[in-house]
Parts: C-alpha cells; sequence; structure tokens
C-alpha cells in the first residue's frame, strides 16, 4: 500500500507542477533560475519522450493506460519484488499516470523544466526516469543488491 501511495504522490506533484507552470508561465518564455544551468520554460510536447511519436496521442494514451492496467494484473508479484524495485516500479507508473492525465486533459504533456542540453521536461518525466535508472540497477546488481543483508557471522 506504500507504493501505490508513492505513485500517487507522484502523479499529484507532477499535476500541482504543471497545475502552476500553465498559470505561472508563458508558453515559450525562458525564465532563468540558476542562470546558464536551470530554467524554466513552458512547452506543450505533443509526443512522447524526445518528441518521439508527435500527434500520437491515442497511441500514447492507450499505451499508458495498458501499462497501468498491465501493473494492476500482475500487482500480487509486484508485491513480491524487494523494496527498491516496488519504490523503482511505483515512481514509474506514478510518472506515467502523471502524463496520462495531461494527454487526456490537455491533448499535450506539460513540460517546464529546461536544463538547455536536454529536451525540456516534467516532474512525471523525471520519475519515470529515476524507476528505469533504479530497476536497470537491479538488473545489472541483482534482484537483491539494495536488500539489507543479514549478518553472516564473524567480526
Amino acid at each position: 500500500m506504500r507504493m501505490v501511495a508513492v505513485g500517487l504522490a507522484v502523479m499529484l506533484v507532477d499535476q500541482a507542477a504543471k497545475w502552476w507552470a500553465v498559470h505561472q508561465l508563458a508558453p515559450g518564455v525562458r525564465h532563468p533560475v540558476l542562470p546558464g544551468l536551470i530554467y524554466l520554460t513552458r512547452v506543450h510536447n505533443p509526443g512522447a519522450a524526445f518528441g518521439l511519436f508527435p500527434y500520437q496521442q491515442v497511441f500514447l494514451s492507450l499505451g499508458a493506460i495498458g501499462l497501468l492496467l498491465f501493473a494492476w494484473w500482475r500487482r500480487r508479484d509486484i508485491q513480491r519484488l524487494p523494496k527498491g524495485m516496488r519504490f523503482a516500479v511505483a515512481l514509474g507508473l506514478g510518472g506515467a499516470a502523471g502524463n496520462l492525465i495531461d494527454r487526456l486533459w490537455r491533448g499535450a504533456v506539460v513540460d517546464f523544466i529546461d536544463l538547455g542540453v536536454l529536451p525540456v521536461f516534467n516532474v512525471a518525466d523525471m520519475a519515470i526516469v529515476a524507476g528505469v535508472a533504479i530497476l536497470s540497477w537491479f538488473v545489472l546488481l541483482g534482484r537483491d543488491a539494495a536488500e539489507p543483508r543479514e549478518n553472516e557471522g564473524g567480526a
């Protein structure tokens, strides 16, 4: 149940941040936060990450809905994963839900975090990338890599 709360928190923080961006930032205007490093620039992305599949909202929305339904269907298997993996899945699903809301409600995803060298992104995108990174870490180092180990005796 805690991981559901993590996913919901990601979705809510993402939507709150996007609401703020839509109401406070003019589209396409770059606002420096740390000049030369971080800017806030509101854009509406009609595609997926890096502008892939532009104007394919039905395809992208169905993909996200399918992912969320698959996770619900496999929830018992997910509950048996180590905590770190469950956390990563919750981050990714919360991010997917946040971007899905935008696609369904606005017809495009609101992005506003601008580092200059990357495409503009949002909180949901950060959660998805963090979730994938954490899952990758588990895959590369072994599923139980981040789980605490029992003291095997000795000094």
